[in-house]
């Protein structure tokens, strides 16, 4: 397989709508997609016809949330559907980021996924252990999920969290979620079982390199998009500028690690907590104070000083009642902090997704997979520009050529920017899928996703021609979109239900596209 820059071809304008009658719909496909509907996770098989007549296999992603009841199982059908289609045979294995909604199935279906040849497998360079910048990655990471469990396991742990920890603690294990699995297997595990299923080193591919082209098919072109080498794109970054706050995992991590040493005694004396805005000896301890220290201030005396204006009940002879000030305690609430830490962890892997276009040089058309490619991802892609002969191809041009889109980060609203997203894909045959089931979504407290203005948005730039993953039609095996086939990109639309114990919906979706 050669990953060297393909002929060149001139960029095409976006292209006016086909009207497509039966005869043109017999028209070969350019690629066959078939995207399985897992509810919260990805998995998509494209299958490229060669001019010999044989298969070229691209697998992308295998994982489902750790939410979702019977995942496990339900990956497993996943797996025997892409063996029974393939053979086992994989050209190309493409592992977009670490989250376990991507990754999961390489651990859980391991034993099904050992019967598959994998030629080659690509991932981005931020999985490279080779790469220094990765590697400062990999420390924020490693820090970041350390403190995020620590405080996770210490809000299980409490009987009677105020109502401001509940939700920190329900968010804290949302979004493990897509770290862990449901007993504890660490989601580079899943990563680095993919990696193993070829038998060659994983290709690491980074953005602005000439586009990759594959021998087997002369006519398809594949541009690297994402993730970005800038620091502020990946807004990892402590302040626009300034170094990766990752050698010790950043700020937050940095003052929950402390907190939590503090608290469990595992600071000892020569132990030094860097944020603290006191020495280590001034003052009471906030626990011996509740337990009647009275401190050494011989002026005060701190537990009934505590006791009278934060923690206990308070007695008003005159009014003949008590007030209760326990209202007032925030003894925990500096594990708040875990909230913004988590977002800063989600944000940032998710914006080192592997962001791939395929061009057919034939066509012009081109398919874009930004894995879950969030508003930094994106926006780095802009300035982009790839030098073909005597033609300048750009992100701008690669958009407005998009006739078919996997939607990122299941539809979610930090996800596919307006202005540097929905409104550069302009061509009137575009059609999207959307990797999402909403009510698994509600499940994990994640709010509105899809989010219905992009789901608008997307409906009005493709004429209707969106396939959600939660679709009710898929689980009617006479079930049909809402929208006409052949039209668009889509020239045939194909679909299994699910096993009925496996609960309702689809297996998969498969579309022909032209």
């Amino acid at each position: 397989m050669s990953k060297k820059p393909a002929a060149a071809t001139k960029p095409a304008a976006a292209t006016k709508p086909r009207a497509v009658t039966g005869a043109a719909a017999a028209v070969k496909p350019a690629v066959t997609i078939r995207h399985y509907c897992q509810g919260i996770g990805d998995c998509h098989l494209l299958t490229f016809p060669a001019p010999d007549g044989s298969p070229f296999r691209i697998l992308i992603d295998c994982g489902i949330h750790v939410s979702v009841q019977g995942g496990p199982a339900l990956v497993s059908d996943i797996v025997a559907d892409v063996k029974s289609q393939t053979g086992g045979k994989i050209d190309v294995l493409v592992i977009t980021h670490e989250h376990w909604d991507h990754v999961s199935g390489f651990l859980t279906s391991k034993d099904l996924f050992a019967g598959f040849d994998v030629k080659e497998v690509w991932m981005a360079w931020t999985e490279d252990p080779a790469d220094q910048q990765a590697a400062e990655l990999d420390r924020f990471k490693g820090a970041a999920l350390t403190a995020l469990q620590g405080v996770s396991q210490r809000l299980d742990a409490d009987r009677a969290p105020t109502p401001y920890l509940a939700s920190i603690r329900d968010g804290l294990q949302s979004m493990l979620g897509f770290q862990f699995g449901a007993a504890g297997e660490r989601v580079r595990s899943a990563r680095n079982a993919a990696a193993s299923l070829s038998k060659s080193k994983p290709i690491y591919l980074e953005p602005g390199k000439p586009p990759l082209s594959i021998k087997e098919l002369p006519n398809l072109r594949i541009y690297v998009l994402g993730p970005p080498r800038d620091k502020a794109a990946l807004r990892l970054e402590e302040k626009a500028g300034e170094m990766f706050p990752l050698a010790s995992g950043g700020p937050f991590a940095r003052a929950l690690a402390a907190g939590l040493k503090m608290n469990d005694g595992t600071g000892d004396a020569t132990y030094v907590d860097e944020l603290c805005p006191f020495e280590r000896y001034v003052g009471t301890d906030l626990s011996a104070a509740l337990h009647g220290d009275k401190g050494s201030d011989t002026t005060l005396d701190i537990a009934a000083f505590v006791r009278e204006h934060y923690s206990g009940l308070v007695s008003h002879p005159a009014a003949n009642e008590d007030s209760d000030q326990s209202w007032r305690r925030i003894d925990a609430d500096w594990m708040g902090i875990a909230a913004d830490l988590a977002l800063q962890l989600d944000r940032g892997v998710n914006n080192t997704s592997l962001v791939l276009a395929f061009e057919f040089t034939d066509s012009n058309n081109v398919l874009l997979f930004p894995g879950d490619a969030q508003i930094g991802n994106w926006l780095s892609w802009k300035d982009l520009k790839w030098q073909q002969e005597q033609a300048t191809v750009t992100t701008a041009d690669l958009m407005a050529r998009t006739v078919y889109l996997k939607v990122a980060h299941h539809g979610s609203q930090n996800a596919t920017p307006q202005k540097q997203g929905i409104d550069l894909l302009t061509n009137t045959d575009l059609s999207a899928f959307i990797p999402t089931n909403k009510d698994d979504a509600k499940k994990v407290h994640w709010g509105e996703m899809p989010y219905d203005a992009i789901v608008t948005a997307l409906a009005e730039k493709t004429s209707g021609r969106v396939i959600r993953a939660d679709d009710k039609w898929l689980a009617d095996k006479n079930g049909k979109p809402p929208f006409a086939a052949p039209s668009g990109s889509i020239r045939a639309v194909r679909h299994a239900p699910r096993d009925a114990t496996r609960g309702p919906g689809g297996l998969w979706i498969e579309v022909d596209l032209a």
